[in-house]
């Protein structure tokens, strides 16, 4: 399990580090605190992506 900062996790998501304070201040994604820094697990981002999918419609 990884642990990553803000802005590690901001690259992960090909996002803005302020986008990624704010799903933490919105308590949108669990993080972990770590004395005073924030971190977040890897797993957490994938099921931040995976829970924002939304499938193709077919037609015809």
């Amino acid at each position: 399990m990884a642990l990553l900062d803000v802005g590690e996790a901001a690259e992960v998501l090909n996002t803005s580090p302020r986008f990624v304070r704010r799903l933490i201040q919105e308590r949108r994604i669990a993080f972990v605190k770590v004395g005073r820094h924030v971190r977040i697990k890897s797993t957490e981002l994938d099921r931040f992506v995976a829970d924002g999918e939304v499938s193709a419609v077919r037609r015809g």
